[in-house]
């Protein structure tokens, strides 16, 4: 059994294993990663051999940070990150270039129809119907989305929304709140399917898919990273925010995972804070002491254009793993249409928590 992970930030670790009677054996890892000594890859190897298969990336560490020689250097490399390539290896994880990835961006949608599309694509891709997918969208009207668990009232100043215009709607993953306004914000969506994320934690999953984007950003001259559970920061503050999905295929079978995240290119902070209630206690956790210092814009960080940051982004992800150009289909775009009408722009869903 074959597994690969990209440790976030770091380099790639490669596992070849076997099962036998439980416990793994002719465990050899590779990579390009910085290892010294020499000595230690065999440490590594040794302290996986014999090990019990239904083992956890966490145990595997701990096995192989008990075995490594005093004074070891790992560059690119974790502990934890070679187990968890074990543990896809074991679950017969897929790798992002295994797959024939399909680009759709296409003209303003309104927010409802975002939400549907979402819900609608990613089932396509756990039916097998449609490759996994990069969708970038392009925002029709400015709105706020809250996430699938959060109290409407709670979370929206109806006031403030009904002043300026904005929509709210709810998306069926989970998270914050976002506010978004067309030309101020970019929002993509991965549809993959679920083998591309197996043997990660829920956690892990959010930064193995974050990761492009951290390439690309560095490619722009924006050092950011992953900030558990579901952010991607700067040293300037908060960039971007993530939530996924888990959706069951047909009959049971594997399923899909819609992963989106969305990025302040600009931001009209003081309209924001009219529109959203956003708590004390939200702020102290990200230490800070003011909402508008939360976000810090793209535009201001890059200097460019948001159609060139997104550009951009997606020559970055077509270089790392190909990319072809799509669309979606008239039988996808008629369900999606449905589905805005009847869920998605409903008072029903929209309160579903008051």
């Amino acid at each position: 059994m074959h597994g690969e992970y990209k440790v976030p930030g770091g380099k790639l670790v490669v596992v070849d294993v076997e099962a036998e009677g439980g416990v793994l054996r002719h465990v050899r890892v590779a990579g390009d990663f910085f290892l010294e000594p020499d000595e230690a890859l065999d440490a590594v190897n040794g302290a996986l051999e014999g090990a019990p298969a239904d083992t956890g990336a966490a145990g595997l560490a701990a096995r192989i940070d008990a075995a490594l020689p005093e004074g070891t250097v790992m560059y690119g490399l974790t502990s934890e990150g070679v187990g968890i390539a074990v543990r896809r290896a074991l679950a017969h994880a897929t790798d992002w270039t295994d797959y024939d990835w399909q680009l759709v961006h296409e003209g303003p949608q309104s927010p409802a129809l975002h939400m549907a599309l979402d819900e609608v694509l990613t089932a396509e891709v756990a039916a097998g119907r449609r490759p996994p997918t990069l969708r970038v969208w392009e925002w029709g009207a400015p709105a706020v989305i809250i996430g699938s668990f959060q109290s409407l009232r709670n979370e929206v100043d109806p006031e403030g929304a009904a002043r300026h215009g904005i929509e709210v709607v709810r998306r069926i993953s989970g998270g914050g709140a976002m506010f978004v306004e067309p030309g101020n914000t970019i929002t993509y969506s991965l549809s993959v399917p679920e083998s591309l994320v197996q043997g990660l934690s829920f956690q892990d999953s959010y930064a193995y898919l974050d990761d492009w984007v951290l390439g690309a950003l560095g490619d722009m001259g924006i050092r950011a990273w992953y900030q558990p559970l579901n952010d991607i920061a700067t040293e300037q503050g908060k960039i971007a925010g993530a939530a996924q999905k888990r959706v069951v295929g047909p009959h049971g079978g594997p399923g899909a995972v819609l992963h989106h995240v969305t990025m302040s290119y600009d931001i009209d902070a003081d309209k924001m804070l009219q529109v959203l209630r956003i708590g004390r206690e939200k702020l102290s956790d990200k230490g800070t002491k003011s909402a508008k210092k939360r976000v810090d814009p793209l535009r201001r960080q890059t200097g460019l254009a948001r159609e060139a940051v997104i550009a951009r982004m997606i020559d970055s992800f077509r270089g790392r793993y190909g990319l072809s150009e799509g669309k979606v289909t008239d039988d996808e775009l008629a369900r999606a249409r449905e589905l805005a009408r009847t869920k998605f722009g409903s008072a029903e869903w929209t309160a579903r928590v008051p």
